[in-house]
């Protein structure tokens, strides 16, 4: 049997995030009851396409999972194991909104096989968070971090952002110092993208509303602070205690097969990438009628796969394996990669390091530049 990870997209939310681009909204009970119902009915559609593989993460996102109630979440929970083989083992991720979730919402993950918790804080600082537009105060993070350690979750994360505005590097610094002490599992640590079609946008447009060389203090900030509280960093945004790396995104880097199901969720399984609908309405009319809400589909060429391989692999600290390209293309990666290979390490952007290549601490900061060589 082979392996995939399952993902499951709830787009609900308090109210939407001045930074956020994510298909997520605001809804009434009635309509989340309506979109569970029809998530459940999805997976049943899947059932028997993939009977003969095994679900060995799970990752439920958003929006924000812990909206639902107890009563939601345990159709779906339900669901999954009528419709899945779930390994025994398997990683089993919710994302939480500090401010959503309480002991006994905590407790029933737990029951169900949930083992990780990840908890979207992004900054310590009540002015920050109010800028953000995010419903939570520290406090609200505090008490639900440390119910969930007292349900036993020895598996959490921590989401933080940098260069927010009016975000000062000793403010940043704060923060980052913050949470380290309470020795999180995992931290991911994003610097802020202005999107278009979010608030941030229309406010600062193209200009960044922190300074280049305040990005850059943080940035190094993030590497020397959680490097000396024992996090080491296995992706170009993601840190982990020893073990602790996240499995599930894992699989989006390695190009190793995930289903998502939910509105506008993505998928790639057997090299062939497809996304759902993003209209609610529609979304839920196809599942009635017995169809799968699919919209996007792209089979995905050898030379595709490749370059897939390259630049999504080279996102993690430990780059990309030779003898892994050989086995799954048959040809050697210099075949098709010499000169952009020879390019980046002659300017200093990649080296080689035994089977493998991975980005410098250069070739990091300008990792864009990096796999633009390799699409």
């Amino acid at each position: 049997m082979s392996t995939f990870g399952l993902y499951l997209h709830i787009p609900f939310c308090v109210k939407k995030c001045n930074y956020c681009d994510f298909l997520s909204f605001p809804a009434k009970e009635a309509l989340k009851d309506e979109y569970v119902k029809a998530l459940a009915m999805e997976m049943r559609l899947w059932k028997d396409k993939v009977s003969n593989d095994v679900v060995d993460t799970i990752f439920i996102g958003g929006g924000t999972p812990s909206l639902l109630t107890e009563g939601q979440f345990d159709v779906l929970q339900n669901e999954m194991v009528k419709s899945f083989h779930l390994s025994d083992k398997m990683e089993y991720t919710i994302e939480c909104n500090p401010g959503t979730v309480d002991a006994e919402k905590l407790k029933n993950y737990k029951k169900a096989g949930v083992n990780r918790i990840s908890f979207g804080l992004q900054s310590t600082i009540s002015s920050e968070l109010a800028c953000l537009g995010r419903i939570h105060s520290y406090d609200d993070f505090l008490v639900s971090f440390h119910q969930a350690r007292e349900c036993g979750f020895a598996n959490i994360n921590v989401d933080l952002m940098s260069a927010i505005p009016e975000q000062t590097v000793a403010g940043y610094e704060q923060t980052l110092t913050r949470v380290c002490e309470l020795a999180p599992e995992h931290i991911s640590s994003y610097s802020l993208i202005l999107e278009e079609g979010t608030p941030f946008y229309e406010k600062y447009g193209e200009c960044p509303p922190v300074s280049e060389e305040e990005d850059r203090q943080m940035y190094e900030l993030t590497k020397e602070r959680l490097s000396d509280f024992g996090y080491h960093r296995y992706e170009i945004s993601n840190y982990a205690k020893a073990g602790k790396e996240c499995d599930h995104n894992k699989k989006y880097w390695k190009r190793f097969p995930y289903l998502g199901l939910g509105l506008g969720a993505s998928s790639c399984m057997q090299n062939v990438r497809f996304s759902n609908e993003r209209n609610f309405k529609t979304y839920g009319q196809k599942i009635k009628n017995g169809k799968l809400p699919v919209v996007e589909k792209e089979e995905l060429t050898k030379e595709d796969c490749m370059a897939e391989f390259m630049y999504l692999g080279l996102r993690m600290m430990e780059g990309v394996s030779k003898k892994m390209f050989y086995q799954n293309f048959l040809v050697p990666m210099e075949t098709y990669y010499q000169s952009s290979l020879e390019k980046c390490i002659r300017e200093g952007l990649i080296k080689e390091n035994g089977d493998r290549y991975c980005l410098t601490d250069f070739g990091i900061d300008v990792s864009n530049r990096v796999f633009a060589e390799f699409i």
